[in-house]
């Protein structure tokens, strides 16, 4: 037995504004990854070009791997198995653009089409959700375009729209890397009620800008009370570049 795919999955850019864990977009900038699976080669084997080369390993913790096993194991009884994965690393890792999420999309992605599964989207971000912990990067890296999601009962819904006004952007990316579970901590368990309806406001307003084609009004709805005060801090340049507008 041997298969082969190649999956390529976008940059993500979530918590858009005061959407903190429900809105996100995909950019077009992309990771690539070429999955070989092969019964003669048991084992994981890895190649990295770009991004990560110098420290991306082949174990157990590799996202991309850890996700496609995630499937693999679970939908098939052949486990005595090579797994070959090179990948084409464009994304800037631990900067914010959803390079752990390129990883999980893809592992769950090849692992379904190599299976025979062909599973729709939602499946699949059921499970990049349960790998990633949250949809906000997974789901536009899934669906493209801007999401909205949201959890029930722990299980993730998304909603893409497209925006009715031609938007392009610019990342400014930062020297020094910033993991996410250290971005999580600096968010406090409680907020003051005004700043909740803060962003809830402004969340709506974003939404509606975007669907009706009113960019006068991004400047306005990207403002945010719940997570980047709190991030400030950790990021170089961050309330500069904010109050250069």
């Amino acid at each position: 037995m041997k298969k082969s795919i190649h999956v390529s999955v976008p940059a993500t850019s979530a918590n858009c504004g005061p959407g903190f864990d429900c809105l996100g977009l995909a950019l077009n900038l992309c990771n690539d990854f070429h999955y070989t699976v092969t019964d003669e080669r048991p084992g994981f084997h890895l190649e990295v070009e770009g991004e990560g080369r110098a420290w991306l390993k082949p174990s157990g913790r590799n996202l991309a791997y850890a996700s496609f096993l995630r499937v693999w194991n679970e939908v098939t009884d052949r486990k005595r198995i090579g797994i070959s994965i090179r990948m084409q690393n464009r994304i800037p890792q631990s900067r914010g653009l959803g390079s752990s999420s390129t990883a999980i999309v893809a592992g769950v992605l090849a692992a379904s089409e190599l299976t025979g599964c062909h599973f729709p989207r939602e499946r699949i971000l059921d499970y990049a959700n349960e790998l990633e912990g949250h949809p906000d990067n997974v789901a536009p890296a899934i669906y493209g375009g801007f999401t909205i999601s949201i959890l029930e009962q722990g299980r993730p819904h998304t909603l893409r729209i497209e925006p009715a006004m031609d938007l392009q952007f610019i990342a400014v990316v930062p020297e020094q890397p910033l993991s996410t579970a250290l971005a999580r901590k600096a968010i406090p368990a409680q907020v003051p009620h005004k700043d909740a309806v803060f962003n809830e406001s402004r969340t709506a307003l974003l939404v509606g800008a975007l669907l009706s084609g009113r960019p006068e009004y991004l400047a306005c709805a990207l403002e945010d009370r719940l997570h980047q005060p709190y991030r400030a801090h950790l990021i170089c340049g961050m309330e500069d570049a904010f109050a250069a507008g």
